[in-house]
């Protein structure tokens, strides 16, 4: 029994810790001002009030009513220069033209005569909601199955803490959320071309919505065919070139007369090589009718050797 009592007042505790810690909600869009509440109607004499922000408790404001101080400029180490306003009667804190930084949870402590009190504010300061964006969906209506419907996309681009559904009247449809930060969101939605319904896909969270609403005979056009290129056409003329036509020749003539006909490069050569083989063999008879006629004893024969000499 002892200890059912303690396990509950242990309970108790931890519970009113985590109840006192978690505080007042605020929500407020991004650019808007917030106000956190003192909770006092009326500062007295010698009330301290302190702001701290964030986990490390970095004091931001402080309120001292008999040193007739009141002050915000702590603030600017962290952000809320010029944005940071004190009502100087209750010790309430106004944050003007909030940015998604400032979200997080706000502690304020008043001492004086009376018992300390302390308050928390837990903050989220949310960004602008994009308007989502319908695009037709042609990968999905290859399929003779699905011709005869049309596929849609809702999307969204850099969202943190919101969902997206789609709606048929006031019917959701289908719903996805998300926490992450800057995150992309896509959710499908197949409808016939002939659906006479309404249909609308819609952002939210906490404080703000935004909505697009589907026009089926605007977007829902079908989907061009895809035809398979024939194997037998050529898919580029650079692929099969035509045929080069013939060159021709430019013409020298002139005034009707034709020009002379030249001789091709081949047959000239032959033709000196064989004048060159003609005259090496008549070098080659001469040289020889000399030596003999040189070594010939007898006078007739010499006298023969130089008559074919002069023949030659």
């Amino acid at each position: 029994m002892f200890q059912l009592f303690v396990f509950m007042s242990l309970s108790f505790w931890l519970l009113t810790g985590v109840f006192a810690d978690s505080g007042e909600v605020k929500s407020v869009m991004e650019g808007d001002s917030v106000t956190l509440e003192s909770g006092v109607a009326e500062l007295q004499e010698e009330d301290v009030v302190t702001w701290l922000f964030g986990p490390k408790k970095t004091q931001i404001a402080e309120v001292d009513t008999d040193a007739a101080i009141s002050s915000t400029s702590d603030g600017d180490a962290v952000g809320f220069r010029n944005r940071l306003k004190l009502d100087n009667q209750t010790g309430s804190l106004t944050i003007m033209n909030t940015r998604i930084a400032d979200s997080g949870v706000y502690q304020i402590s008043i001492s004086g005569k009376k018992k300390p009190t302390t308050l928390n504010f837990s903050v989220t300061v949310y960004a602008h909601l994009p308007v989502p964006v319908l695009i037709r969906d042609c990968s999905s209506s290859s399929s003779s199955s699905v011709q005869s419907n049309c596929s849609m996309l809702c999307s969204v681009v850099n969202v943190s803490a919101v969902s997206l559904s789609w709606y048929k009247g006031n019917s959701v449809l289908s719903s996805i959320s998300v926490s992450d930060l800057s995150i992309s969101l896509t959710l499908p939605l197949e409808v016939e071309y002939q659906d006479n319904n309404t249909y609308s896909c819609v952002i939210n969270n906490t404080i703000s919505n935004q909505t697009t609403h589907l026009d089926i005979k605007t977007l829902c056009q079908p989907c061009p065919a895809t035809s398979t290129p024939d194997p037998q056409t050529p898919l580029h003329s650079s692929l099969h070139p035509s045929p080069r036509p013939p060159s021709t020749t430019p013409s020298n003539r002139t005034s009707g007369t034709s020009s002379p006909t030249t001789s091709s490069p081949n047959s000239q050569l032959i033709l000196i090589s064989a004048a060159a083989a003609a005259g090496s063999l008549i070098s080659i008879t001469i040289v020889g009718i000399i030596w003999i006629c040189k070594n010939s004893k007898k006078t007739d024969q010499k006298g023969k050797c130089y008559r074919m000499l002069t023949d030659l």
